[in-house]
C-alpha cells in the first residue's frame, strides 16, 4: 500500500471563483450574508462580507463551512437529524447544525467547503449552492496514507521497546486530525491525549514542538496562547519532499528529550521507506535521486535511502550537536556547502543509551578538531565518538552509513 498518495484542495484563485458566485446570487436577490470557503480540514481560506451583513454572521458561516468539509455533507443533513428529534447530533464534535454549508467536491472528493449566513436557511443555502456549482481551480497535494501514519508510528514504537520504554505515539494528518494511535499495555493513560496534542501542534505549525516549548522557557510565555498549539517537545512534523504531510507525537517515554528522538526516528523511518519505494523495480538495485529531490530533501535535512546495510542521509545542520557513538555504523561525510567544526575521538562524558550500539552524551573529553568546508570528505570509523561543535546556518552534507 502507499504510505503517500496525492489529493485534491482548492486553491486561493478557486476559493475567490466560488465566493464571487455566491455573492453574485447574493447581490441578485438583495441578500445581506457573510460567504467563506475552507479547505478540507475546515480552515479558512477567505471570506467574504457583503454590505449591511450582520456582524454575528462572519463566525456563522465559518462554522457551517467547516462542518461540510469534515463531515463531507451539506450541514442541512444534520439540522434535520436534530429537528427530526436525533438530539445527540448536537454533540457531533466540530458540527454547527445550520442549514447553509456545502461541500465542494472534484471527482468525488471533498476538496473544500463552502458556508453562508446572514438570511433564511433556505436562502444560504442557495447561496452557497450557487457557489458550489461555479467553475473553480484546485492544486495537489500529498497526503499522508493510513499505512504510511501506522509505518511511522509503529518504527518509534519498535525503537521505544528496544529501549525498554512504552510511550504513547500518534500519528495525524497534515490538518492534525488523527490518523494512527499506538498504546502499549503498559503505557501511562495521560499520554493518550498528550501525545495526540503535540503531534497536531507540529503539523499545523509546520514545525517541530520543540519550538514552542523553547519560546515558553526562554522569555516569551505568551507562546502558550497560540491557538490548538501546546508547548512540549515530542512533536515532529513528517515531510515528503519539502511539503509537511502529517506529524508524530510521542510522550510518556523516560524524559522529554526521549519523547522527541523517538518522534524523530519515527519520521526518518517513514522518509527512508518512501525513498526506498520511489527506486523500487530497479533490477539491478541501484537508487536514483533526481537533483529536485534532493534539493527538496536537503531543506529540512533526512534520509535519501535506508537498505539494510547502509543508509544515505541529505544531512542539515544549524547548529551544535551532541556527542555521537556508533558500536556498529561507519559514517561518511562529504560536505555539500557551509563549514563545520567536528571534533573527533576522545571519551564521552556521562554517555546515555539511546538504542543498541548508539550512544549519545552532551560532552567529550580530549580528541582532536577539524574544520570541514566545501568539498571536504570526513570518514569516522564505527566505535570513534564525533561532534559538531560548531556549524554554519546552514550546513549541508552527505552522509553514507555503512554497517561495520
Amino acid at each position: 500500500m502507499a504510505l503517500v498518495r496525492t489529493r485534491k484542495i482548492i486553491d486561493d484563485t478557486g476559493a475567490s471563483a466560488v465566493i464571487a458566485a455566491a455573492e453574485r446570487e447574493a447581490n441578485a436577490h438583495g441578500h445581506r450574508v457573510v460567504i467563506t470557503v475552507v479547505d478540507p480540514h475546515g480552515e479558512v481560506i477567505e471570506l467574504r462580507r457583503t454590505p449591511g451583513a450582520q456582524i454575528a454572521s462572519s463566525r456563522v458561516a465559518v462554522d457551517k463551512a467547516r462542518t461540510a468539509a469534515i463531515f463531507v455533507r451539506p450541514t442541512r443533513e444534520i439540522e434535520e437529524q436534530v429537528t427530526n428529534g436525533r438530539l445527540g447530533a448536537l454533540a457531533l464534535h466540530g458540527a454547527s447544525a445550520l442549514t447553509g454549508g456545502i461541500p465542494l467536491r472534484v471527482d468525488g472528493e471533498v476538496v473544500g467547503a463552502i458556508g453562508t449566513s446572514g438570511e433564511t436557511p433556505d436562502e444560504d443555502e442557495a447561496i452557497s449552492i450557487a457557489g458550489a456549482s461555479a467553475e473553480f481551480s484546485v492544486t495537489e497535494v500529498a497526503a499522508l496514507t493510513y499505512e504510511g501514519a501506522r509505518l511511522a508510528a509503529e518504527a518509534a514504537g519498535a525503537a521505544a521497546a528496544t529501549r525498554g520504554v512504552a510511550p504513547v505515539i500518534s500519528a495525524v494528518d497534515a490538518g492534525g486530525e488523527l490518523m494512527y494511535l499506538l498504546r502499549p499495555d503498559s503505557a501511562q493513560v495521560a499520554s493518550v491525549q498528550v501525545t495526540t496534542d503535540k503531534a497536531r501542534t507540529a503539523a499545523i505549525y509546520r514545525r517541530p514542538s520543540k519550538d514552542f516549548e523553547d519560546q515558553a522557557s526562554n522569555g516569551r510565555p505568551s507562546a502558550l496562547h497560540l491557538a490548538r498549539a501546546v508547548p512540549l517537545q515530542g512533536g515532529v512534523p513528517i515531510e515528503s519532499y519539502g511539503v509537511v504531510i502529517g506529524a508524530i507525537g510521542v510522550s510518556g517515554a523516560t524524559d522529554a528529550d526521549e519523547d522527541r528522538e523517538l518522534a524523530e526516528l519515527g519520521v526518518r523511518s517513514l522518509q527512508a521507506a518512501i525513498a526506498s519505494r520511489a527506486n523500487e523495480g530497479n533490477t539491478d538495485g541501484a537508487a536514483h535521486f533526481p537533483a529536485s529531490a534532493v534539493d527538496e530533501k536537503f531543506r529540512a535535512g533526512g534520509l535519501l535511502l535506508d537498505t539494510d546495510t547502509y543508509k544515505v542521509d541529505a544531512g542539515r545542520r544549524d547548529g551544535p550537536g551532541e556527542v555521537e557513538y556508533h558500536e556498529r555504523v561507519v559514517d561518511v561525510m562529504h560536505v555539500v556547502s557551509g563549514r563545520a567544526t567536528v571534533l573527533t575521538g576522545g571519551s564521552m562524558v556521562n554517555p546515555r543509551e539511546v538504542a543498541p550500539g548508539e550512544l549519545r552524551a552532551s560532552a567529550v573529553e580530549g580528541g582532536r578538531t577539524r574544520e570541514l568546508s566545501e568539498g571536504d570528505v570526513l570518514a569516522i570509523p564505527n566505535g570513534v565518538p564525533h561532534q559538531f561543535t560548531d556549524v554554519s546556518d546552514p550546513f549541508l552534507y552527505f552522509v553514507v552509513k555503512v554497517a561495520a
